[in-house]
């Protein structure tokens, strides 16, 4: 690699801890200015970087464009499902991952326990709106005006013990998931059967995902279940990093709201 080349990489990486100035950058790398304004000139040309008003450059918008187009090319579940098979391991229970596509909730991936225990959920197949764990995260997440849209296709059928029934307990279960970073089905959906799961955020900010971990009520009390959710948050934080996301994924909270 050129000593140019590997000085724009240099510098791509530095700023995206943040924004710098050029005298920062010189600093940062203890290097003339004029060597760092070369690299800077060549980056800025190719929209690598920008330099804003204050004086201080960002990354451009050719790195963002980069970056999704990586993200498409490898896609969510490729990149998460790594993360998956590990927190299984964890855990010892079903892991799922689920992506809003269009107005529906689908699971986009699925690793089962090795027991002969096992959940109905599957991929490929959209997630009940009005109750699933994954659902209420991922809806939580949306504005006040989509989690309404949404609101509009839930079918309020009973499918189990705990099924919601008017759309104010599920606005509740929507606005509650995005307070507390997690949300559960406690036998809302599927008979015998608990879930939780918390969000999975994308190199713009935003929730690109949810991960769940679900497990029979006859091997695993819901108390139980919950204790996992620092794994499951260590899990969504990993792959949050891994599709760009910079930030720490929010704690989930657990008790008072």
């Amino acid at each position: 690699m050129s000593q140019v080349l590997g000085r724009a990489m240099d510098i791509l990486d530095h700023l995206s801890d943040g924004p710098a100035s050029l005298a920062e950058l010189s600093r940062a790398f203890d290097v003339h200015k004029t060597t760092i304004m070369r690299a800077l000139h060549a980056l800025e040309e190719r929209h690598y970087v920008v330099r804003y008003p204050d004086e201080r450059y960002h990354l451009g918008r050719s790195v963002f464009a980069l970056a999704a187009a990586a993200m498409e090319d490898r896609g969510i579940q490729s990149v998460a499902h790594p993360h998956l098979v590990q927190l299984n391991r964890q855990v010892g229970h079903t892991v799922l991952l689920a992506v809003l596509e269009g107005d529906d909730v689908v699971y986009v991936d699925k690793i089962e326990p090795r027991t002969s225990v096992r959940t109905p959920s599957r991929v490929g197949l959209p997630a009940w709106l009005g109750a699933t764990a994954v659902a209420k995260v991922l809806v939580g997440s949306l504005g006040p005006e989509e989690r309404q849209r949404m609101l509009a296709r839930v079918d309020f059928t009973e499918h189990a013990p705990n099924t919601l029934r008017t759309p104010e307990q599920v606005l509740a279960t929507w606005d509650e998931a995005a307070r507390r970073n997690w949300a559960a089905d406690r036998e809302e959906h599927e008979k015998q059967a608990d879930y939780i799961a918390v969000p999975v955020y994308g190199l713009d900010g935003a929730v690109w995902a949810a991960l769940s971990v679900a497990a029979p009520t006859a091997v695993v009390s819901f108390e139980e279940l919950t204790a996992q959710l620092p794994l499951l948050h260590e899990a969504a934080q990993a792959i949050s990093a891994d599709l760009g996301y910079r930030g720490e994924v929010p704690a989930p909270v657990v008790g008072g709201a």
